[in-house]
């Protein structure tokens, strides 16, 4: 057990990342030694961020938490203290029954850990943080919280109103990523579209993207979590325009069918659903669309399903998840609906939607055999270089493996790779 060692573990999604990243930064300004997500976790304290968005999440969140309390009860670890969205939202069940804890904190009040831990000489590094992912790209968190309140969702419970940071703000921390190396910025934020609303009303989200995209050493922006309803088109604009904005967009869709749109509370139509992406894909061509479309939501019926699965067919996406619908206590779906469709339906339907997608992202990724792309190396792997282009983000979209060969990469450098062979997923290529 290594003295003054903190180990961090994340879970979820890159917004805790960001948050775990800036804790990391006030622990090491204090003189305390962090790790993160440590395979085998040395430290005398442990801090775990932790996930409440979803069934599967909260489970993963409360074993992890269980885990480490076992090593703390075995003699391990000292302290255990967790924090994130989780615990924001149960923290009083959670004290009841893991009481191993030594104290459990929520999404926004987590810096008084280190008051608690009795070290705070410093307790503002002006926003810095300790960069866990490789030195090459960054998550950038442009805001907090969500005004939105679809029916099944229990975010805007947790993380409360949508707040903006300010765009100064925003644009001096990209600076001073690039001055470490940074080239590729993920933008994230639970509504990325609204950016901009609670300061003055309006979107600011495409000026935004357009100052960030004018800095120089900014290589790549791509853009994560967008809202379909009122779609600021102005942003389409700046993507097409600006050469290190990726042809990219993350847009949550849920579902199609009127019925269901309505039920979730998303105030967007069937029609206005197909428009969006039809004008989407004609104003910057070439563009990637992911989304996330949601099986089993109460009362979905066997046309609905079906109507999902030709909008699927139709709108081709290049990337796509799924889920089923799971209940979530105080959302508006767990107080005014029944939870309806059972689990082997859920399922079937997911398996489904599921087995098209695969087949269409199989059949887009064989059609770029032949072709050059511009990759980013992220690392070394077994037999191959593994990067990615323009079109996936880090962690979650298919990959460009390179056979190691005479020519050494730099991970973080950018090459011209023609595409040889693909999988359903993972394309294969040579440095030209």
């Amino acid at each position: 057990m290594k003295k003054n060692q903190i180990d961090f573990v994340t879970l979820g999604c890159s917004k805790n990342l960001v948050d775990s990243e800036k804790l990391m930064k006030l622990f090491e300004a204090n003189g305390y030694k962090c790790t993160h997500d440590s395979k085998n976790p040395q430290g005398e304290i442990a801090v775990i961020n932790t996930c409440g968005f979803i069934g599967d999440a909260k489970e993963e969140s409360i074993n992890t938490i269980l885990e480490f309390a076992d090593a703390k009860e075995r003699g391990h670890l000292n302290k255990l203290f967790v924090m994130g969205c989780l615990s924001q939202r149960y923290k009083a069940e959670l004290e009841k029954e893991i009481p191993q804890v030594d104290k459990y904190y929520g999404k926004f009040d987590y810096n008084d850990l280190l008051k608690d831990l009795g070290k705070a000489e410093n307790l503002d590094c002006n926003g810095k943080r300790v960069l866990t992912t490789p030195r090459h790209y960054a998550y950038i968190k442009i805001s907090e919280g969500c005004d939105r309140h679809c029916a099944y969702c229990a975010i805007p419970l947790i993380t409360g109103k949508h707040v903006s940071r300010p765009k100064a703000e925003i644009l001096d921390e990209v600076k001073e990523l690039v001055n470490q190396g940074v080239k590729e910025f993920q933008i994230i934020a639970q509504e990325l579209t609204y950016y901009g609303i609670d300061i003055d009303g309006r979107r600011h989200i495409a000026d935004l993207v357009s100052d960030m995209a004018d800095i120089r050493g900014v290589k790549w922006i791509r853009l994560h979590y967008a809202y379909p309803t009122q779609f600021p088109y102005e942003l389409l604009d700046v993507m097409r325009e600006k050469q290190n904005v990726c042809k990219y967009l993350d847009i949550a869709l849920q579902h199609i069918s009127d019925n269901m749109l309505s039920s979730m509370r998303r105030h967007i139509t069937k029609a206005e659903t197909y428009d969006l992406i039809r004008r989407i894909r004609k104003e910057v061509p070439g563009i990637h669309l992911r989304t996330t479309l949601m099986v089993g939501f109460p009362n979905e019926s066997e046309d609905d399903f079906n109507e999902l699965m030709d909008f699927t067919r139709w709108a081709r996406f290049e990337r796509m998840g799924a889920f089923a619908y799971s209940e979530e206590e105080g959302t508006y779906s767990a107080m005014h609906y029944k939870d309806n469709v059972s689990q082997e339906v859920k399922q079937a339907r997911l398996d489904k939607l599921m087995a098209l997608q695969q087949k269409i992202s199989s059949e887009i990724a064989a059609s770029n055999i032949g072709k050059t792309f511009k990759v980013i190396i992220d690392r070394k792997e077994g037999d191959y270089y593994v990067g990615r282009t323009e079109f996936s983000s880090p962690e979650v979209d298919p990959e460009v493996l390179i056979p190691l060969g005479n020519k050494v990469l730099r991970k973080g450098a950018f090459y011209d790779v023609k595409i040889t062979d693909a999988e359903d997923f993972d394309l294969f290529g040579v440095v030209q």
